[in-house]
């Protein structure tokens, strides 16, 4: 079985390539650099030429504020990006793994959501999402779509290395009180994908942590497991006014996964400080 694994820089990405090179998987892994997925013209060279069993899509454009004003290229990479890669695998008979988001939601629901209700994005970011979804859905049988929340790994690009930073040069920090989500780590997102992909699971899935959480509460335990002493004041997402609007609950269950799977999905809590011991 081969593997391409595009986005190899991202914090996805460098978490599957550390797994499953442990594993001994045949795999190539693909920067932004050596693989924008925007560029149908590149993405159908590379992989008519690597011919792939398996496209584990982890290139995305995250940048959730900035979406609002970089609209296009939200879209050119979770919109058009997954067409590109649906089309290609469809030629070569590939299945395609793809990641989504839990913002495709708008927070209204009273319980977690679940895979059949109906998305209702609020920013430009989780539209892009959201299209990308359909897209592949429409073009492509062989796939896995999962909505993920929270992602957090090693790296830079989230929430927890965000708060260490804040934490460096402030002694009380404001965070969201009035956010719910799943603070979800990259190697839950690994482990799960890679037991699907080996039962040969298709269609879309809630993949998270189990549990949930405040943004507000999600900083309290890393700062306890960090042993970080510094005052997190709770706030409301009104402070702050930014420029995307976001679900102020986005909570997904992962209880059609985890039955299908087998598995017990560990709680975030258990997760975290796992991550926090390594």
């Amino acid at each position: 079985m081969k593997l391409i694994i595009t986005g190899a820089q991202g914090q996805l990405g460098r978490e599957f390539i550390a797994y499953i090179k442990e594993k001994g998987f045949d795999f190539i892994a693909f920067s932004k650099k050596e693989l924008d997925v925007s560029n149908f013209v590149v993405v159908y060279q590379t992989i008519k030429a690597v011919k792939p069993d398996i496209i584990i899509n982890c290139s995305a454009y995250n940048h959730v504020d900035l979406a609002e004003k970089e609209t296009y290229l939200a879209y050119k990479i979770n919109t058009i990006g997954v067409y590109n890669l649906a089309n290609c695998a469809s030629e070569i008979k590939a299945r395609l793994v793809h990641y989504s988001t839990d913002y495709v939601f708008d927070g209204t629901k009273q319980g977690f959501y679940t895979e059949e209700d109906d998305p209702n994005p609020l920013n430009e970011y989780a539209k892009s999402k959201l299209y990308g979804e359909t897209l592949l859905q429409d073009f492509l049988d062989n796939y896995l779509i999962f909505r993920t929340s929270w992602v957090y790994g090693a790296g830079t690009q989230n929430f927890l290395y965000k708060l260490e930073q804040w934490a460096k040069d402030h002694e009380i920090i404001k965070i969201v009180v009035d956010e719910f989500s799943v603070p979800t780590s990259t190697r839950t997102i690994v482990e799960v994908t890679l037991k699907a992909l080996d039962m040969g699971l298709n269609g879309l899935y809630h993949l998270t942590n189990s549990g949930f959480a405040s943004r507000y509460e999600w900083a309290k335990e890393y700062f306890t497991l960090k042993g970080i002493k510094k005052l997190i004041y709770p706030a409301l997402q009104a402070d702050f006014n930014l420029p995307a609007k976001r679900p102020k609950w986005s909570v997904m269950s992962n209880e059609k996964l985890s039955k299908i799977l087998g598995t017990d999905i560990p709680d975030w809590k258990h997760e975290l400080k796992k991550f926090c011991e390594n």
